[in-house]
């Protein structure tokens, strides 16, 4: 994933620049990078490696020395970013939040057109914002280009570029991403997190709607380009990765968390099951389990304690192994809340298992009679192929997949096949829940509904991307 912050301001923006970037840092794991524009000092830029501190210390000694009246910054999964380029538009910068799955066909069709080139990065790969940006430059203009690139790529891409007169705004071609336009007197931001801004001073002014192009200058904002009819925004917004501050679409992640864990308890009050606390595993569980406490009368508890001063999110290693390590290191158990306790514990999702099963292990070490678990969201079938916010580089990590394999005989069943272990009512369904439930030795496992998940975020079933879950676009 990764997250972004644009300032266009009558004074010097590099302060609201700077805290505002920052807050997005529960976003991205690797990179970050700010740029800015004076009359008097023309664009500068700084991008650091956040895998092993916070984004603050790292541009510390930055800003001390940037100024400028416009700026955009970004929490990115890998690329460096914010880019400055040169082109016919003359010199902007641009950074972007998406994926792009048709990599190799948009540099032939450049490579064709004008013999462009690309400067690779340590992987080998190509950087995907300088991709776009070479879209863009294909076009007469930067609004032209924008929506070119966002037609001729698949997967998603929301937008932002700088130039030396303001701000363009693009949310991608179905709003699967949010973009939140603030106001305070003599400037205006522009950012993934609607929470973002509020400390600094502004106030929501207008969230753009699928595809929109925006112009942001100081003293307001153009809608170049209009939104789209059709509106795709990812789900697990509200499930896991938005923050719980923050609003999409008029609907605060935090309290569509609690309808999630109500909708959750209302279950297991017809499945007679009553556990004697609720815990949220820290922190995407959290407020799900509070709904559950609040709709069904157990008491919430936390039998874990998250260690926050030293291990922030970003400070993740990328290979897998160490990152279930550092996760479980983080978690500090509360033995007095574990032994001979029925404890229910709501997790965001489950993913690969790895982690969930040794926590559950740990509690009944501890002494815990039973570990009831309810993951926030269905199962997870399904990689996502709009935003790299998933923390499976396969299908077949997830165990879901792995457990299909074992009861269908084989690593690719037809998509009807699968459709089948999506359907909660249906008996393949209840055969891969059992068989998660012993492999990671849980008393029970229920997810949370589709219907019910969907019914909790209360914008049209439409309009909301559920592919990972259902598969279906």
């Amino acid at each position: 994933m990764g997250g972004f912050f644009g300032v266009a301001s009558h004074e010097d923006c590099v302060f609201d620049l700077f805290y505002g970037t920052d807050y997005h840092s529960h976003l991205g794991t690797r990179r970050a990078g700010l740029a800015v524009y004076s009359k008097e000092k023309g664009f500068d830029r700084a991008i650091h490696n956040i895998e092993n501190d916070h984004f603050r210390p790292k541009f510390d000694r930055d800003i001390q020395k940037m100024s400028g009246h416009l700026g955009i910054g970004c929490i990115s999964d890998y690329e460096p970013q914010p880019l400055i380029v040169r082109s016919h538009h003359g010199t902007y910068s641009i950074t972007t939040v998406g994926k792009i799955n048709n990599t190799e066909e948009l540099e032939q069709i450049l490579f064709r057109g004008n013999h462009s080139h690309f400067l690779e990065m340590s992987g080998g790969d190509i950087n995907p914002t300088e991709l776009t940006a070479s879209l863009i430059n294909q076009k007469p203009t930067i609004t032209e280009g924008i929506r070119y690139a966002q037609e001729m790529i698949r997967g998603s891409m929301t937008i932002l570029i700088m130039t030396e007169k303001g701000i363009y705004a693009a949310r991608d071609r179905y709003g699967r991403t949010p973009v939140e336009i603030g106001k305070k007197e003599g400037s205006y931001c522009v950012c993934f997190e609607s929470f973002s801004y509020l400390n600094l001073g502004y106030r929501p002014e207008h969230e753009p709607g699928p595809g929109e192009i925006d112009f942001i200058t100081p003293d307001g904002y153009e809608i170049c380009s209009p939104p789209l009819d059709k509106m795709k925004i990812c789900t697990f917004l509200w499930i896991y990765y938005g923050f719980p501050a923050s609003t999409y679409e008029g609907l605060n992640v935090e309290n569509i968390r609690y309808k999630c864990g109500a909708a959750l308890a209302k279950r297991d009050k017809e499945r007679g099951i009553h556990p004697d606390l609720v815990a949220g595993v820290p922190d995407s569980g959290v407020a799900h389990a509070i709904g559950y406490s609040n709709e069904s009368g157990i008491p919430y508890s936390r039998p874990f304690v998250k260690y926050t001063p030293t291990w922030p999110r970003s400070f993740m290693p990328t290979h897998q192994s160490k990152r279930n390590l550092i996760a479980k290191m983080k978690l500090i158990p509360v033995e007095e809340l574990i032994k001979g306790k029925s404890l229910l514990l709501i997790d965001d999702s489950i993913v690969r298992g790895t982690q969930l099963r040794e926590t559950t292990e740990y509690l009944f070490n501890n002494g815990a009679e039973e570990v009831h678990i309810r993951p926030a969201c269905p199962p997870l079938v399904f990689g996502c192929k709009y935003l790299n916010f998933s923390r499976s580089d396969s299908e077949m990590e997830l165990i879901t997949r792995r457990i299909i394999e074992k009861l269908e005989g084989s690593a690719s069943p037809s998509p009807g096949i699968l459709e089948k272990y999506t359907d909660p009512d249906s008996s393949e369904y209840m055969a891969m829940l059992n068989e998660i439930g012993k492999e990671l030795n849980f008393t029970s496992l229920h997810y949370h509904r589709l219907d019910d998940m969907t019914e909790a975020v209360n914008l049209d079933p439409c309009s909301l991307c559920t592919y990972c879950w259902s598969g279906k676009e």
